[in-house]
């Protein structure tokens, strides 16, 4: 076990991290950042969502009746 692999944890997230993080597929993902609802972040061409707001936008759901 590489215990380097295991130690990192980047607050950063790629938009197939996130959504395997969330537990909600791509498409969904993209929506929310198209409608302003989950913040993106771009570096170069890649798109990055900061765990923070994912939890952020995760929390801002309605809830489940």
């Amino acid at each position: 076990m590489d215990s380097s692999a295991n130690s990192l944890h980047r607050e950063g997230l790629s938009i197939s991290e996130a959504s395997a993080v969330a537990g909600i597929g791509r498409t969904k993902v993209y929506e929310a950042i198209a409608t302003g609802s989950l913040k993106a972040r771009k570096c170069g061409k890649r798109t990055l969502i900061l765990r923070d707001d994912l939890r952020q936008f995760l929390a801002s759901l309605p809830s489940a009746a």
